[in-house]
């Protein structure tokens, strides 16, 4: 018989019976999607329930427990109790209520033009859920001061909005919660960093994207590739969700392969490297010893020590640099940004050798 958790009800975070489900399926070995094939729904039932925008009902109820376990009457009370504690948060929440609406991005697209008052507490209630705090200053701390410990790499000629990174990030979690995988273990993930490199030569996302996916899934990290929404300008980042699962969150911004695989090998060095300490890397950033770390990391992936004497008297032709990425067992592009890099040949130059997608091409991947 499970013991009903008790609803925290701090100024600090809510808990969705989602968590409830997801611990009891990970301490049960059960995958989220063979459990999302017994539910009415499938994977957009399990995606609304982590989302906090589908209620267990009496139908769920009876499907999540002959599935996972507990009792129909645990998973229903397990939800009017979360129901209780978002109430509480909304009516506390009312005091900062111009604050959740001007500073913290909603999941979905609000009514334009003035709210009426229960318009104002309607989009209010969406944001607490999605975001599972109770208080605008848990918000700051967790996703603007990434006291949670999220690391970021943004780009270094935009500057990123704060609330929708925010967004960003909070999607990448959600996501990463609905992902299987096997226990975190950075010895496996440095094991992998090979057989990774190997995919950049794939050229089309939806052939390399599932395989990265598994890679990492071996090695205990949810890799994902999830759009910025607007006026975010991250490209990549990276943390522990839980002691057994870590993430790596990408976002295809610049479009280009050169770019996605250095910040993907860069996201895994602070994962391996530093342990997901907080950090964020944005436009005006001093470049710290964390990021450099993390910068040559990536560098030694693609272009390994033994190799570098060759690679800086590589002459700069397509036909050279095609053979060279040959015996390296990677994309020539990823060559072609590493001498941009190092100030090597201009940025204008040999780009011809890089592959580009098109955000067509890469939701066709996600789909």
């Amino acid at each position: 018989m499970l013991e009903l958790e008790a609803q925290d009800v701090s100024p600090d975070w809510l808990s969705k019976p989602a968590d409830s489900l997801l611990g009891l399926m990970r301490r049960r070995n059960l995958s989220v999607e063979g459990v999302a094939s017994k539910l009415e729904g499938g994977m957009d039932t399990m995606r609304g329930l982590v989302g906090g925008t589908r209620a267990i009902d009496d139908a769920l109820a009876t499907a999540i427990s002959a599935t996972v376990g507990g009792s129909p009457m645990y998973w229903l009370k397990r939800q009017a109790n979360y129901e209780r504690a978002l109430e509480l948060a909304l009516r506390r929440a009312q005091s900062e209520l111009d604050g959740w609406l001007n500073q913290v991005p909603a999941p979905e697209a609000s009514p334009r033009g003035r709210l009426s008052d229960t318009q104002k507490t309607i989009e209010l209630r969406k944001r607490l859920a999605f975001y599972g705090v109770n208080t605008l200053q848990a918000w700051h701390a967790r996703y603007i001061q990434m006291g949670d410990g999220t690391q970021f790499r943004t780009s270094q000629t935009f500057s990123s909005d704060a609330g929708a990174v925010s967004l960003w990030l909070r999607q990448g979690e959600l996501e990463a919660a609905l992902t299987t995988t096997k226990r975190w273990s950075p010895e496996k993930l440095r094991e992998s960093l090979r057989d990774i490199l190997k995919l950049s030569k794939i050229r089309q996302p939806a052939r390399f994207l599932p395989k990265l996916k598994a890679l990492g899934a071996e090695a205990g990290v949810a890799i994902l590739a999830i759009r910025v929404p607007k006026d975010c300008r991250a490209s990549g980042a990276s943390r522990l969700i839980n002691p057994d699962k870590a993430l790596v969150l990408l976002s295809f911004r610049h479009l280009s392969d050169d770019h996605f695989w250095f910040t993907l090998l860069h996201e895994c060095g602070h994962l391996l490297l530093h342990g997901a300490k907080p950090f964020i890397d944005t436009d005006d950033t001093v470049l710290t010893d964390n990021e450099r770390q993390a910068n040559d990391f990536a560098s030694a992936c693609m272009i390994p020590p033994e190799r570098w004497e060759e690679f800086a008297n590589l002459r700069y032709d397509r036909d050279s640099i095609l053979r060279f990425s040959v015996s390296l067992g990677i994309a020539p592009g990823l060559v072609v940004g590493q001498l941009q890099h190092r100030g090597a040949v201009p940025r204008d130059r040999l780009n011809f050798l890089k592959r580009r997608w098109t955000w067509t091409q890469i939701e066709t991947a996600l789909a």
